[in-house]
């Protein structure tokens, strides 16, 4: 029997402050699961640390300027497919997430699984107070009444996939960004039929650092969260042949290989977002 693949991936921007610490309190919990690190021109010295530490499964691929974490987080799912990984983890990088999470998150994952750290399940703690508080919480409960999920936490991006159902997803329906992305690739885990596994953590507060939150996110989510149950009414859905991301061609701009279909023909480059024509034979 083959050994189970998993990767751990962070996306980061002005992390400096917290990425060694990080790294360090991971592989406290985890020894030798790949990390991925995808760094968003930050202007700080992120890179830097992460190049002095000695660590044979830590990769960094550096974008060079802030791209977003919508097409952070599906480039870290184009290089689990790409790769050929089992299971993916991501997880923020100010320790919001807790790394003690990680091996139990991982224990949880099984094949057509979707499993999430849930501050709101039975269990789970959060440090966001006030007006944040009640934001986060309200805005968890109207995305999953409309959308009909059966969680209590669908926001968060610690969270665990099957490999196998990433591989299915349409990806030129993948543009929204930040937490709107994230809520819509729960969704499509719902339609996929996978079993959905929610585990308590302790949601902190940042460590170190300013929140990269835009001010404009909540307006911005609403929006898409209408736009998935338009979506939801008006499509009928099948995810076999999946065309929808490409690795065999390098972008002529950063050289790198994670292609995702925008729209007929043409496609867009996880790394650097510029868009190239392909013509399929």
């Amino acid at each position: 029997m083959s050994e189970i693949k998993h990767l751990i991936s962070i996306s980061t921007y002005k992390e400096s402050e917290n990425i060694e610490s990080l790294i360090k309190i991971i592989r406290h919990y985890d020894k030798d699961t790949k990390i991925l690190l995808i760094n968003d021109f930050s202007g700080d010295h992120t890179t830097e640390i992460v190049n002095k530490i000695k660590d044979k499964n830590i990769e960094i691929i550096e974008r060079k300027k802030k791209l977003g974490l919508g097409t952070a987080h599906l480039l870290s799912i184009f290089y689990a497919i790409k790769f050929n990984y089992d299971f993916l983890l991501t997880m923020d990088a100010d320790f919001s997430h807790d790394p003690k999470h990680i091996p139990s998150l991982f224990e949880l994952s099984k094949k057509n699984s979707f499993v999430i750290g849930s501050r709101y399940c039975q269990g789970g703690k959060t440090e966001y107070k006030g007006f944040r508080k009640i934001v986060s919480i309200l805005g968890n409960y109207v995305a999953r009444k409309i959308l009909k999920i059966n969680l209590k936490e669908i926001t968060t991006y610690f969270r665990v996939y099957d490999v196998r159902l990433l591989k299915k997803l349409p990806f030129d329906e993948l543009k929204a960004s930040g937490y709107s992305l994230g809520v819509k690739i729960v969704w499509f885990m719902k339609v996929m039929g996978a079993e959905l596994i929610e585990t308590p953590i302790h949601f902190r507060d940042r460590n170190k650092g300013k929140s990269k939150i835009p001010k404009m996110q909540i307006f911005i989510s609403g929006l898409d969260l209408i736009l998935i149950k338009f979506d939801e009414l008006i499509k009928k859905r099948s995810f076999n042949n999946n065309n929808t991301y490409k690795f065999d061609q390098k972008c002529k701009h950063c050289k790198y290989s994670f292609f995702s279909k925008f729209k007929k023909n043409i496609y867009r480059c996880l790394v650097c977002l510029k868009k190239e024509k392909f013509i399929s034979k």
